[in-house]
């Protein structure tokens, strides 16, 4: 069992943080059109992993552990998210081929292939005050592993 209210705020967090942003990811594809990038989908992979280990935690057995675990992994999210908030704003180049292509239903797969538009990974498809979506992903992916590593290291006072 998860011992202390800070530990069981570090295990809500580590289930929130990532399907909040993995929410918001699938909100602004599916409703805004706003596709993802390979390194868009590297973030959200880190976020998978995260939210994982997070529901391990429910489980009997070390639950710090898996709590834990979840926090590094969404600090790895928010790594990810900082490199590649870095290619957006062109500090550094990233991957050579860093580009996906995104696909709707229906047709052929060649016609789709053919149709679909192209994802650059240092092109950012939307900001907020000059911060793209990936450097939304570095700034709260970071923060929040670094509190929930933060919070399980609290312990009860005797």
């Amino acid at each position: 069992m998860i011992d202390t209210i800070w530990a069981r705020l570090a295990q809500r967090l580590a289930l929130g943080i990532p399907a909040l942003l993995l929410g918001g990811a699938y909100i602004s594809e599916f409703v805004f059109g706003l596709y993802p990038c390979e390194m868009c989908w590297w973030q959200r992979y880190a976020h998978f992993i995260a939210l994982a280990l997070a529901l391990m935690s429910a489980l009997p057995g070390a639950k710090r552990l898996w709590v834990a675990l979840s926090g590094f992994a969404i600090i790895a999210a928010g790594i990810i998210g900082g490199f590649h908030a870095g290619v957006e704003y062109g500090w550094w180049e990233g991957v050579t081929a860093c580009t996906t292509a995104a696909t709707e239903g229906g047709g052929s797969a060649l016609d789709n292939i053919m149709n679909a538009p192209l994802i650059r990974c240092d092109v950012a498809p939307w900001t907020l005050a000059g911060i793209s979506l990936a450097g939304f992903n570095f700034l709260i992916s970071t923060t929040a592993g670094i509190a929930i590593l933060w919070l399980l290291s609290k312990r009860k006072r005797a």
